[in-house]
């Protein structure tokens, strides 16, 4: 088995781009000091992006999802972002057994 030279190259400057924009981050922000309110506006990104990309799923697809989403959501203002994945991923498991 065979590698195209083009595939290579397109694999390999896929992955250096990859690889610069996530280092770029690091870099910019170890040069630049950011405010109290900043951090705490970062702080929020996270659980607004799990959001954006469960939303759209759990209100068009059914009962369990919408109710995952509602209990994940209530997770959300008392545990850590982990933990509430861990919610949000068991209370859609027993959901769908439970409702189908």
């Amino acid at each position: 088995m065979s590698i195209d030279p083009t595939t290579l190259f397109a694999i390999l400057g896929m992955a250096t781009a990859t690889y610069l924009t996530r280092i770029a981050g690091f870099v910019l922000v170890s040069h630049v000091r950011m405010g109290k309110r900043i951090e705490t506006a970062l702080q929020a990104v996270p659980p607004a992006v799990l959001m954006s990309v469960i939303a759209p799923t759990a209100f068009a697809t059914g009962y369990a999802e919408a109710g995952a989403t509602v209990i994940t959501a209530a997770a959300a203002f008392r545990l850590p972002l982990l933990a509430v994945i861990a919610v949000g991923v068991g209370s859609l498991l027993v959901l769908r057994v439970v409702i189908g």
